[in-house]
């Protein structure tokens, strides 16, 4: 592999790949994760996952963790883009967990650059939107919330970041209201309304880009209502978010 001439330091991604000619690999680097978009041929290139936590009342309160916005703000924990699969498919029972649980969740979609960016022009940030399931190993998630460690083994792992094909945003503007529900094998068990979010999406890009340089393809959880709960192999998640889609994903075996 080339020299950067910085000993102990990385290559910069984004000059990488705007240089890709001029490295070579000891392997083959993997494809870039990539969602369909509705009503055209070219593909969303995935940058990074961010999810937002505790942002429906009722399912902070569930969790045992009520949220009071007026003294607190949001909190964010991140997904690799190698988590993300496509709605429809089938994932097995992932592994190291007794208690793998749903999140359904509207995604932003960003389509600008954004740092600091007030909350009167954070539409300006968005492309898009799709449906997503947070897809959690809850078990692990609370034993590391109660041990005040990170919750990577609980959320960011192969397949739990399950999404549809991005919704260019059009005339739809800022989504502030809409049905959001979820069945496990055709019983209800998350429904709402995202009128319901404690922050709005303006209010979440607005303090999320005062901590990061938000880029084209980066992706937004916007948090979840009440009802979650668990699914063995066999089940079958499907969920529904007004003007946005159709959400599926099926559970094998454990490997």
């Amino acid at each position: 592999m080339a020299s950067t001439g910085v000993v102990g330091t990385r290559p910069n991604p984004i000059i990488e790949t705007k240089k890709m000619s001029a490295f070579r690999y000891l392997f083959t680097p993997p494809e870039t994760v990539s969602l369909p978009v509705r009503g055209e041929a070219a593909r969303y290139p995935v940058r990074r996952v961010f999810c937002v936590g505790r942002n429906y009342h009722a399912h902070a309160i569930e969790m045992g963790n009520p949220v009071n916005k007026a003294t607190m703000r949001p909190f964010y924990f991140i997904k690799d883009a190698s988590a993300v699969v496509q709605s429809g498919a089938t994932v097995p029972y992932p592994a190291g967990t007794g208690n793998y649980q749903y999140e359904l969740e509207l995604v932003v979609a960003i389509g600008a650059e954004g740092f600091r960016v007030p909350e009167a022009d954070a539409e300006r940030l968005i492309y898009g939107y799709c449906a997503g399931l947070d897809m959690t190993r809850r078990d692990l998630q609370l034993v590391a919330r109660e041990s005040g460690r990170p919750w990577d083994l609980g959320k960011n792992f192969e397949n739990a970041a399950v999404l549809t094909e991005i919704v260019p945003k059009g005339e739809l503007g800022i989504l502030g209201s809409g049905a959001i529900e979820l069945q496990v094998n055709g019983a209800v068990r998350q429904s709402a309304d995202l009128d319901k979010l404690i922050w709005s999406i303006p209010e979440l890009l607005a303090d999320l880009s005062r901590f990061y340089h938000l880029q084209p393809g980066d992706l937004v959880f916007t948090g979840t209502p009440e009802g979650v709960g668990p699914v063995l192999s066999g089940d079958r998640i499907t969920g529904h978010i007004d003007r946005v889609g159709d959400i599926e994903l099926n559970i094998g075996a454990a490997e």
